[in-house]
Parts: C-alpha cells; structure tokens; sequence
C-alpha cells in the first residue's frame, strides 16, 4: 500500500502537468534553442528575457489572484546576501559553459538534443555533487553572510500587494516595449 497522501499525489500530478505545460512553452517559444540562448549570453538575441518577463508578470498575478480567493499561501524563506551570490554564479558559470539553463535544459532534452542530453545531464550531476561536497564549508563561512528576514516587495515598500503588482507589471511591460522598439 502506498503511503503518498491522496492530496500529496494531487500535487504531484498538479506538478507533473505544470512542468509539462512549461517546457511545452520553453520549447514553443524557442529557448530550448541553443543559438537562442547564446544569443542571449551575448545580447544580440532578446527572446529569453521576453518571456522570463512575461512569466514573472503571469506569475504574479495568478499567485496574488489565487492568495485572494485562498487557494494559495505565500511561504517566503529568509535569505542572505552569500547564499544569492553564491547561487548566481553557479548559475551564471554553468548557464556560461553550457549554454543552458536547468529548465531549458530539461526542454532541450525532450526535444532530443544530444548536447543537452550527455553534457547538460552531466554537467548538473557534477555541479550538484561538487555542491554538495562543499555545501559544510560554504554553510559555515559564506551562505550565512548578510542574511535577510523573509520580506515580499510588498512588505518591503509598505504597500498593499495588488498595487505592487500592478506597479511591477506596468514597468516589466514598459521594459518589454522598450527592448521591442529597440529591436532586440
């Protein structure tokens, strides 16, 4: 008998289909592409960007329309300025070296991308092991600096929550404009 809760297999599921749904919409939009995410390293092709934006604007307002109906909580975790640090450039260096991201990987290799497949996979068995071996060390010494409570935007700039999501949204939409007319 399995021990997964009916709800926990729900989630599951939600999340099976949600990652689904997005790599669907990686691979449509182009950025399981290697060249276009080169591109975007080098900052002559601005597709990437594009739909980070429209994603964060989507995101934020479906989570703030489902915290207003009760459907969602919000669960901010604390941060610190080591631990961002740290993460972006492990990010950077390996999004660098393979041209990939984690979920642009993951679309590249449903879409049967060789590289994306043996050197991405690889590159992210590596990467988290070395992560991990250091993990104690960076704990102690790194990932503890600066820390950070768990604030949201809203929180921070004392303001209701839907009027910073209509701030933000205007000025993402504002910079989505202006890369449009720019050209990129």
């Amino acid at each position: 008998m399995s021990t997964i809760k009916p709800e926990s297999r729900l989630n599951l599921f939600v999340g099976l289909l949600t990652g689904i749904v997005f790599g669907f919409l990686l691979q449509k939009g182009g950025v399981t592409n290697y060249e276009v995410l080169i591109g975007q390293l080098l900052l002559t092709d601005f597709t990437v960007i594009k739909i980070i934006v429209t994603a964060i604007i989507t995101g934020m307002i479906g989570i703030y329309f489902m915290k207003a109906r009760g459907l969602v909580k919000l669960h901010p975790k604390p941060g610190s300025i080591g631990s961002v640090v740290i993460g972006g450039l492990l990010f950077g260096v390996g999004f660098g070296l393979l041209g990939y991201c984690p979920g642009t990987l993951a679309g590249a290799v449903g879409q049967g991308n060789l590289d994306a497949l043996f050197g991405g996979t690889t590159g992210i068995i590596v990467g988290a092991g070395v992560y991990a071996r250091v993990y104690p060390f960076l704990q102690d010494n790194i990932l503890k600096v600066g820390k950070f409570n768990k604030l949201t935007l809203p929180e921070i700039f004392d303001i209701e929550p839907w009027k910073m999501v209509a701030i933000s949204s205007i000025i993402l939409i504002l910079f989505l404009l202006v890369i449009e007319i720019v050209g990129y």
